[in-house]
């Protein structure tokens, strides 16, 4: 039998280990939920604002696998080996989230045209404010690198609904698939449906008051009508925007290649065909139109989504006369290299993520020096270290 003295020495005793494990847990706890000065707890991009400006933010899990399907293999090597999805907020994309957060709706879409030098960080940009239209609930439409169709072709066919035009089937298709998995959780909310009857074959037709997932369903699966497909979905999103029903975020990146005057798409008699001879640009061009509202536009300008006329990285000489008159009026937005501080967040990151090493002071001065604070050149140069 255990004496009674016994029994309390022995119950002070666990009173007091308990007492010190859940302190050394709350400790614990505490310390685990400190954040580095380079980052920011905040992840939800319409509250990002000039405070929030040179910090990383991380990209919840649920967001980042629906936008990382659709991103260069830099950015994907990059997700891959800090295994986590990290974004810079940096100011052209905070000024941007401020002018959509002030916009009426009721007028016609604004747009905004992105340029800058290569790799000063565009893509990040588009990203976060893809980001950010997913958070407000914003049906995106995003397109990502355009010139990539028209340079590397994977199937070239003649439209069954357009004559004249040639269809890229295979894009089409992966497209739609793309862009129903990225808006599938507005999707299931919104129950949006077709405004009137398409008639694709003798046999196959979308019947007015279908569902607008199954005319996508219908272009994954008939890759011969994606492109038609495609068309009608804009139309239709359109319809919606204006009716009130939806709100639209058009995004694309290269959209200089859809007003230039050259592909590596040939017709059957192996002449080079332009922009305009594929049923796509239409589609695409007609979302950047001012005939709809609640919505806007955020596009790209890229010196690489064309073959020629690369002398200049501004939009009005990009995207040529009748471009610049398509868009006009619209928000120029201009990319710079990093800032200082911001160079100084992507070193600090870099470490955390164990990208770089040990690395000196003056070795971090000469990284800085030979990128010229160049956000891919940065990348490029601490891939040895």
């Amino acid at each position: 039998m255990m004496s009674v003295c016994t029994y309390s020495l022995l119950r002070r005793i666990c009173l007091t280990s308990g007492r010190r494990t859940y302190t050394t847990a709350t400790a614990t706890k505490l310390q685990n939920t400190e954040i580095e000065p380079f980052r920011t707890f905040e992840t939800y991009p319409p509250n990002h604002t000039e405070s929030h400006l040179g910090r990383i933010y991380t990209v919840p899990f649920e967001d980042h696998q629906v936008l990382q399907n659709n991103i260069p293999n830099e950015w994907k090597q990059q997700i891959k080996i800090f295994a986590e999805f990290g974004i810079l907020i940096r100011k052209p994309a905070v000024e941007i989230i401020s002018y959509l957060e002030q916009t009426d709706y009721t007028r016609p879409i604004n747009k905004y045209v992105i340029y800058g030098r290569d790799g000063v960080g565009k893509t990040s940009t588009i990203l976060h404010l893809i980001h950010y239209g997913l958070a407000k609930k914003f049906i995106v439409l995003h397109v990502p690198s355009v010139n990539t169709w028209f340079r590397f072709p994977k199937e070239i066919a003649n439209s069954p609904l357009e004559p004249d035009k040639i269809d890229l089937t295979i894009h089409a298709g992966t497209w739609l698939k793309y862009f129903k998995n990225l808006n599938a959780p507005v999707f299931k909310e919104l129950h949006l449906e077709v405004s009137k009857d398409y008639t694709w074959s003798a046999r196959e037709s979308t019947k007015c008051g279908e569902s607008l997932s199954n005319l996508i369903d219908f272009g994954i699966h008939r890759l011969k009508f994606a492109c038609g497909v495609i068309d009608a979905l804009v139309n239709e999103l359109k319809g919606a925007s204006i009716a009130g029903k939806c709100k639209v975020l058009t995004v694309m990146t290269g959209f200089n290649a859809l007003t230039a005057d050259y592909t590596s798409i040939r017709d059957e008699n192996k002449v080079h065909v332009p922009p305009k001879t594929i049923s796509l640009t239409k589609s695409l061009l007609s979302a950047v139109n001012q005939d709809w509202c609640n919505g806007a536009a955020i596009l790209s300008v890229d010196t690489r989504a064309v073959k020629y006329n690369r002398e200049s990285i501004y939009p009005k000489y990009l995207l040529g006369k009748e471009g610049f008159e398509l868009l006009d009026p619209f928000l120029p937005i201009s990319i710079e290299n990093y800032t200082q501080d911001e160079f100084n967040t992507i070193i600090e990151y870099y470490k955390d993520r164990k990208w770089i090493r040990e690395i000196t002071p003056e070795g971090v001065k000469e990284l800085e020096l030979l990128s010229n604070r160049n956000p891919y050149d940065l990348w490029h140069y601490c891939k040895p270290l």
